[in-house]
């Protein structure tokens, strides 16, 4: 089970239709998450550092586009405020 982290490019967006997912935003924290289905959201601000159960680690910052899969266990720790919208899949 692994964190997909990449650069989303222009077209890529566009054809995703970011306006009309959900929108979360978080301020400086740290709290442990798990995903009970697949979720891709884009990160429009800010920098957190996520740790799976698995012991994957990855860091995720503005521009980033990110599939977490269904089942992850992982804790966050939000380094600066971050804004995000997502979807389920």
């Amino acid at each position: 089970m692994e964190i997909e982290v990449k650069k989303g490019t222009e077209e890529e967006l566009k054809s995703l239709d970011l306006d009309s997912w959900n929108s979360w935003s978080c301020g400086v924290s740290e709290f442990d998450w798990e995903y009970d289905a697949d979720e891709r959201c884009f990160i429009q601000d800010g920098k957190a550092v996520i740790t799976a159960d698995s012991g994957e680690k990855v860091e995720i910052n503005k521009g980033d586009l990110v599939l977490f899969p269904k089942g992850l266990k992982c804790h966050w720790i939000i380094l600066e405020p971050i804004r995000k919208v997502y979807r389920f899949e």
